[in-house]
């Protein structure tokens, strides 16, 4: 209240009230020192301040580009860890024609005390036919946990191991094969066991040259991404010459191979 006989009104320029006394919204008061009322209705008119803003733009005098009433948890988000990636070998076979595999893992993780514990985990990898080298599994949140960061992702990656007979080319299968000189121009078989099992006997009548190469269709790999279809078998051949023959021999050749282009 003003002072007994006082004439001026101590709060801005409006006598609405008793004795000068002008009762202002506190929305208005809040305005005109910060030039936007907490509450969410704004302020206009003469009492908003030009220093003072809440749209982040300017707020005592300061620039920012961001908004100093922002939530708590946008600054405090937790960060996610890159990825963790560990390599799967397999086998031909396995990639041929798909496995099951069983992976135990140990990672550590934050209780609800908030302390780092370890904890056991088995997880099952489902190897598809087809698969190749490079194909990554990913396990959300099931790598090792910090405090006040998500779990990483757990990345298997699919490797390919040696095969003593076989050799992956792409969807192709290839598989080198050595004759004698008498079975590349006689003629020969070829005996393979496939990666599933079976048992391919695989006649030979042509003659076999330098880069000669049987091409066996849909006996390649399983093709992931087209159900049923597969790749070829390719079957390089190498011609193994004699480092010695008899007289005989020699004439035998020269006489069965006279006129022969």
């Amino acid at each position: 209240m003003p002072p007994p006989g006082s004439s001026r009104p101590p709060f801005g320029k409006g006598t609405g009230g008793p004795n000068g006394f002008n009762p202002r919204n506190a929305e208005d008061i809040f305005a005109e020192f910060f030039g936007s009322s907490p509450f969410g209705f704004g302020s206009s008119g003469p009492t908003r301040s030009a220093r003072f803003h809440s749209d982040g733009a300017k707020f005592g005098g300061f620039n920012s580009t961001d908004n100093i009433f922002r939530s708590h948890n946008e600054a405090t988000a937790p960060r996610k860890p890159p990825p963790v990636e560990s390599k799967l070998p397999c086998s031909l076979e396995e990639l041929y024609t798909g496995s099951t595999r069983k992976m135990k893992i140990s990672r550590t993780v934050v209780n609800a005390a908030g302390r780092q514990v370890q904890e056991s985990e088995i997880l099952t990898i489902d190897v598809k036919p087809g698969w190749k080298k490079g194909t990554k599994i990913t396990f959300p949140n099931k790598g090792n946990e910090q405090p006040n960061q998500l779990p990483a992702d757990l990345v298997f990656v699919i490797d390919e191991k040696p095969h003593d007979l076989y050799k992956r080319d792409g969807n192709d299968l290839v598989v080198n094969q050595r004759v004698l000189l008498a079975e590349a121009l006689g003629g020969t078989t070829v005996n393979l066991v496939t990666l599933d099992g079976r048992n391919l006997s695989l006649p030979v009548t042509d003659i076999i040259g330098p880069g000669y190469e049987l091409v066996i269709a849909r006996e390649g790999m399983p093709i992931a991404k087209e159900t049923g279809n597969r790749g070829d078998l390719r079957i390089k051949f190498e011609v193994k010459f004699p480092t010695k023959l008899t007289p005989e021999q020699r004439e035998g050749l020269k006489r069965a191979l006279v006129g022969v282009k």
